[in-house]
């Protein structure tokens, strides 16, 4: 068994809280801005792309090498990759960025509810 196995619990529960303050600070938009659910189907479809799920962070061209290091969720995958079956590559540098980046969204979605949450019935 791969040590690094032992690092999906944390990695799940990073990508369980990113998905959970993207959700936030979407229902806190979607009650204002009704056509955001349109545009959110077309952004996780692109995001899908710019993940390497399939291929490897390693082929992806260097001038489109940029949207891999800024997504927040290919360190993720990678560490899972290299947890499970060894492949990829396990960046604790990277999966910092990930979870400041998870935090970060998650205090900014905290409060931009809290602040829709007020006006909620009226908006609806």
């Amino acid at each position: 068994m791969n040590i690094y196995a032992l690092y999906i619990p944390l990695l799940v529960i990073n990508l369980a809280l990113m998905g959970m303050s993207f959700g936030i600070i979407f229902s806190a938009l979607t009650t204002k801005y009704r056509d955001l659910s349109n545009l959110m189907s077309f952004g996780v479809q692109l995001w899908m792309y710019i993940t390497p799920v399939i291929y490897p962070s390693s082929a992806v061209p260097e001038k489109y090498k940029v949207f891999v290091l800024i997504n927040p969720v290919a360190p993720l995958v990678e560490a899972f990759k290299y947890g499970l079956i060894g492949a990829g590559e396990f960046n604790p540098g990277r999966l910092l960025y990930s979870a400041v980046f998870t935090i970060v969204l998650l205090f900014i979605g905290v409060v931009l509810f809290n602040r829709t949450e007020q006006n909620f019935m009226d908006t609806v």
